[in-house]
């Protein structure tokens, strides 16, 4: 199952949202693989399954979180939602340049981000 770093990053950060709704062996696989950065075989070594069976479990996990995702849509809101407060940030430094203080409300948004 090779990967790009950008699908890893994406399942990554689909784990972080829905990963509790996955089982506890589809979450553990799916974190050695797509968050520690572990190859098939060595999560298979490490959890005392076929590469095989890693392989299928994790393209299983993938299939739901993917799914998940579609119904609830979570990361994408998270996403824009970052988006937009660094669209703030951008408006807010231009203000500054105009002598407005902004720093208090900027530094609340850097918090949120």
């Amino acid at each position: 199952m090779p990967a790009s770093a950008e699908k890893n990053y994406t399942v990554g950060m689909l784990l972080d949202f829905y990963g509790e709704l996955l089982t506890e062996r589809q979450r553990e696989l799916a974190d050695l693989y797509y968050n520690d950065d572990l190859s098939l075989s060595e999560v298979a070594e490490e959890c005392g399954i076929t590469r095989q069976g890693v392989r299928d479990a994790l393209k299983k996990a993938e299939e739901q979180l993917l799914g998940f995702e579609e119904r609830l849509g979570l990361l994408q809101k998270h996403l824009q939602s970052v988006k937009t407060l660094n669209e703030v940030l951008l408006e807010l430094e231009e203000l500054e340049k105009q002598g407005v203080q902004t720093a208090k409300i900027a530094r609340k948004i850097k918090a949120l981000l």
